[in-house]
């Protein structure tokens, strides 16, 4: 394939420019065609591409594996058996903390957690706040 250039002419006022057509020896010619071919370049691009999304699958996967990790308590869970994390390890009931009624939970035994000194005084404020002396599993109590 023969390569050519374009040369201009001289401009004279009166006239219209002129193009013409200059055959070129290819041996003379500069080669634009340098760097990297095309495809491997895009071989290179595929394979960074592939790169950053295994590390953002191993960067998601990492975090997923953290959070689920952690123990209930961090997010305010309750404990396999329905007990607020915080009351599971046998602390005793303060005021304001809500308590999940347990399948052998009776009011006195509530009461005898919240106040350990005298648990006739938090019976007697548990039976006011829920307006009954009976409590059913799974029921939600605000300690008074």
């Amino acid at each position: 394939m023969a390569m050519a250039r374009v040369m201009e002419e001289e401009i004279r006022s009166d006239e219209m420019p002129a193009l013409h057509v200059v055959h070129v020896d290819p041996r003379d010619s500069k080669d634009y065609r340098r760097g990297v071919p095309v495809y491997v370049r895009r071989a290179a691009r595929a394979r960074m591409v592939r790169r950053r999304r295994r590390t953002i699958a191993i960067g998601v996967l990492a975090v997923v594996t953290v959070l689920l990790a952690l123990p209930g308590h961090a997010f305010g869970g309750e404990s396999n058996v329905g007990v607020p994390v915080d009351q599971s390890n046998g602390a005793q009931l303060a005021p304001g903390m809500v308590y999940v009624v347990q399948g052998n939970d009776t009011l006195a035994s509530i009461a005898a957690r919240v106040n350990p000194n005298s648990p006739s005084v938090a019976k007697t404020a548990l039976k006011k706040e829920l307006g009954s002396s009976v409590v059913v599993p799974g029921e939600h109590i605000l300690i008074p």
